[in-house]
């Protein structure tokens, strides 16, 4: 079912965006709204599934993950059973971050974490060995360029 957005929705999703810490009384005013009526515009959005979460944005590398790769897997079989065990393995791998089902010649894009490259080489090695992993491929990172957690909105000018 789609969720139809008016511009209140857009500035309410805007700001919580950009703030996600910001009080509802805050929130309001800036939607132009009184606090109550922003409150059920916000849990409206989140029963619809638009807003999925909150959370905090950490710096990994002052927790001590130094060093962010990605690895690129190639699977030896497509079967559902065996896809279904690949991504529970992966979802419990804590140095996972993400993990992005490609179509083409790679099956799986997983950015991963790791505290220095011995450990990311001990991941690679245990991925390496997993039940139905044809190959991997990986790529470490040198700098990030660009983090835009923040999904662009379409043109409110012309809608």
């Amino acid at each position: 079912m789609r969720f139809t957005l008016d511009d209140t929705d857009w500035k309410i999703l805007a700001e919580l965006q950009s703030e996600g810490r910001i009080t509802n009384v805050e929130l309001a005013k800036r939607a132009g709204l009184s606090a109550p009526p922003c409150l059920r515009r916000v849990r409206a959005l989140e029963e619809a599934g638009l807003i999925k979460g909150y959370r905090a944005i950490l710096d990994e590398r002052q927790l001590g993950y130094e060093v962010t790769c990605f690895a690129m897997v190639h699977l030896a079989s497509q079967a559902e059973t065996d896809l279904a065990q690949f991504e529970a393995r992966i979802r419990a791998w804590p140095l996972v971050r993400e993990c992005w089902t490609l179509s083409g010649d790679i099956d799986y894009l997983l950015k991963c974490v790791a505290p220095d490259l011995k450990s990311f080489q001990s991941f690679v090695l245990e991925l390496t060995g997993l039940p139905n992993v044809r190959n991997v491929r990986t790529a470490v990172t040198l700098d990030q360029v660009k983090d835009a957690p923040i999904m662009p909105f379409p043109d409110r000018e012309s809608a």
